[in-house]
């Protein structure tokens, strides 16, 4: 969701004497409300290139610390809350969360407590012991009492110093899982052509991962008025917790076998035809994926499902996922059944159930019963299915298997905002600010969790979001990491413009994550594109999260500002030679990414400059390629080619050459360190199109798009596992990583 190559240094400044000038725009002191915001983790000023400080809109910083609960709307406001916050921080025996490493010694703030203080540990796994030496992993409760008789509690979260490596050195696929139809999906990729995608390319191709897109629960679009979609974005969700049923697949579904009325069974024979319709539509005339569309069948497939009565062992396993989700899962099929009732905008809602501890909600869930079990029992079905697809590909030989995502943030309108409101910040959206990228800067429309609620509560709606994720992955990508750090708020209504970052405890954030993953036994990828703050990524590194390299940003940007050579490339990432929202590799070797912005009008300069500078940016790594022997005819000679030539597919012999242009690419990925590399799977068949094109909405057909070859026809599975194209560029890859070791097989 960053801009997509590195931009440097990106601090924000720090307190009071750091501020910039931003003072409050009703007239506080800049010094009070420079100090007042370091204390609560709001930033007044931030660094968008090195050496160059902006101040932040107090306006702002202002609408940030009163998203925290704190009035700084007036001068005497601001000192009245500056005296309170210095007060309670002198008071207080421990902050609310605290952090240990296990290679390291106690936090800080236990070696400042008063001598003599008592410390009293329940730890996670039920027992109660005096201090805290040799505690296990875990999120403990921990009660200090100091001589004085002063008593604090706090969550203790116990961690290891740094998640293990990834096993040996492997190659993967990784792919929009809504674009990959095969002849039994229903219109769109499901999670039956997740396993099978991923049983085929271990066993196969000796690929160990698949990475997909976040397949968490969409916000849904209103049936009555077709100009009121689902958003297809995977990016903005209803729900990080819970998966979408859309990517069930119905006929894998246990019940589906046990259906005995003639009319029920008559009726999903109907809709099995009309979704080979709908699939046909996609496949052979052109048609976008309708998410909606594929929904509507399904749900009512689902609805005679779930009229079969359970087994005794089902009906156990359904129980057990019940219990174990809890009160979470209550709060999202409750929701569900309101948005059935009252729309997806809950902000809409009658009054009463826009707060889900409400009577009111109280009895609608009662009175709505029916709903309520029949949306939980999709989350575990849903939950089932993509158990499967990880089993299926771990049995193929994955190492890792399936390479989950995980958005920044989630829907303002759905689930979870609805369901977690104490923990998220009211009036405030999450984006980016200006840039050399981006002058507007960016409004991603998200509402950011409050930092001071989830210390309040050890992090817990972060551990229970991770730990749902790892029950299915081998590995999870966290789009923006740098998140877990400080995010850039902005107040609704405002442009991106006159936006503040707000600091999140990034030690506890990380520790959670390494905490839960370490359990999971898998890895984490953070997306680390484009602007990061100055130690983020060796934090990161520290902790063995790995990065994100995509080979055309990777340049020497403090020397020369050439293509970085594959012996300088970092080990612990996942390189790769595009992704899903920037052009594909064969576009880029055309130019047809260019021409794409020019048929849409979204160019900013002459055809002709950005057609000149693409070029250029290309045939600087061509020529790299050649002088290295990864082009045909080269032989480490310096001999390139140019983006003309690679990209006239026009020409006798042109898409051959874009063939091997991108089977170079790949083979640099090989040469350098990188201890995972991801192949976008349209680029193994020669696809031109991107999945999504930022800065564009009904421009572009965003998120819709199913996989397809070079002519913009679309390839199915089926298809894809008979390409010889795609073979070969496998073969490439499996060949690389067995040279360095890897785990195929494994």
């Amino acid at each position: 969701m960053a801009a997509p190559r590195p931009a440097g240094d990106a601090g924000d400044a720090g307190p009071a004497g750091d501020a910039g000038g931003a003072g409050g725009a009703e007239g506080a002191g800049d010094d009070d409300l420079a100090r007042l915001a370091a204390l609560h983790g709001v930033a007044t000023s931030y660094s968008p290139a090195p050496g160059r400080t902006v101040a932040a809109s107090p306006g702002a910083v202002v609408a940030a610390l009163a998203a925290l609960d704190v009035d700084a709307s007036t001068p005497e406001a601001v000192r009245a809350a500056l005296a309170a916050r210095e007060s309670a921080l002198r008071e207080r025996l421990l902050p609310p969360t605290l952090v240990h490493w296990t290679d390291a010694g106690p936090p800080e703030a236990l070696t400042a407590l008063p001598s003599g203080t008592r410390l009293t540990v329940e730890t996670e796994q039920g027992g109660t012991r005096s201090g805290t030496d040799g505690l296990p992993p875990g999120v403990h409760r921990l009660t200090a009492t100091a001589p004085d008789g002063r008593r604090a509690e706090a969550h203790l979260i116990v961690a290891p110093p740094r998640l293990p490596p990834p096993p040996g050195r492997s190659y993967g696929l990784l792919v929009q899982l809504y674009s990959l139809l095969s002849h039994r999906s229903w219109g769109m990729g499901d999670l039956g052509d997740l396993a099978e995608l991923s049983g085929w390319a271990g066993r196969s191709l000796g690929a160990g991962f698949v990475q997909v897109n976040p397949l968490h629960a969409a916000v849904p679009g209103d049936p009555a008025d077709p100009a009121n979609p689902t958003d297809p974005s995977p990016y903005r969700p209803s729900s990080r917790r819970f998966p979408d049923p859309v990517h069930l697949r119905i006929e894998d579904v246990p019940e589906y076998a046990y259906v005995t009325g003639d009319a029920d069974r008559a009726r999903l024979h109907t809709l099995g035809e009309r979704a080979a319709r709908l699939r046909a539509e996609v496949l052979g005339k052109g048609a976008l994926i309708d998410r909606d569309a594929v929904w509507d069948l399904k749900r009512e497939a689902l609805e005679i499902l779930h009229r079969v009565p359970l087994g005794p062992g089902r009906a156990a396993a359904h129980a057990a996922f019940l219990a174990r989700e809890g009160r979470a899962l209550t709060d999202h099929a409750t929701w569900c059944a309101l948005a059935e009732a009252h729309g997806s905008d809950w902000s809409r809602w009658p009054e009463g159930l826009r707060d889900p501890r409400s009577p009111q909600t109280a009895r609608a869930r009662a009175e709505l019963a029916d709903r309520v079990d029949f949306h939980s029992r999709l989350a575990w079905l849903t939950d089932e299915q993509l158990t499967a697809a990880q089993r299926a590909a771990r049995e193929a030989g994955m190492p890792l298997g399936i390479v989950h995502d995980l958005a920044v943030g989630v829907h303002p309108r759905g689930a979870d905002a609805w369901a977690q409101q104490d923990v998220y910040a009211a009036g405030m959206s999450v984006g980016a600010p200006p840039d050399a990228f981006n002058a507007h800067g960016q409004d991603w429309g998200l509402p950011p969790w409050r930092p001071d609620r989830l210390a309040a509560c050890g992090h817990a709606p972060f551990r229970r979001l991770l730990r749902a994720l790892f029950r299915s992955a081998g590995a999870l990508r966290i789009d923006h990491v740098m998140g877990l750090f400080r995010l850039w708020w902005v107040p609704r209504g405002r442009p991106p413009t006159e936006g503040t970052y707000v600091r999140h405890d990034a030690e506890a954030m990380l520790a959670v994550l390494v905490l839960e993953a370490a359990r999971a036994g898998a890895v984490v990828i953070g997306e680390d594109l484009g602007t990061v703050e100055p130690g983020v990524r060796e934090t990161l590194d520290r902790r063995g999260v790995l990065g994100t390299s995509v080979l055309w940003f990777e340049r020497d940007w403090d020397g020369d500002g050439r293509p970085l050579p594959p012996a300088r490339w970092r080990a612990d990432c996942l390189a790769t030679a595009t992704t899903h929202d920037l052009p594909s590799t064969a576009a880029r070797l055309t130019g047809e990414h260019v021409a794409l912005r020019h048929r849409l009008g979204l160019l900013t300069r002459p055809l002709e400059e950005e057609r000149a500078e693409a070029a250029a940016d290309v045939d600087e790594w061509l020529a790299l390629l050649g002088k290295l022997g990864l082009l045909p005819g080269t032989a480490g000679d310096g001999a390139g080619t140019t983006a003309g030539a690679a990209g006239a597919t026009g020409s006798p012999g042109g898409e051959a050459r874009v063939e091997a242009g991108i089977q170079a690419v790949h083979r640099f990925l090989l040469r350098t360190p990188a201890r995972m590399v991801g192949l976008w799977l349209p680029d193994a068949v020669g696809d031109r199109r991107p999945q999504n094109l930022p800065g564009t909405s009904a421009e572009y057909p965003n998120w819709r798009l199913p996989v397809a070859d070079a002519e913009g026809r679309p390839v199915t599975l089926e298809d894809l596992a008979a390409s010889p194209r795609l073979r070969a560029l496998a073969d490439v890859l499996r060949a690389g990583v067995r040279k360095d070791g890897g785990t195929e097989g494994r």
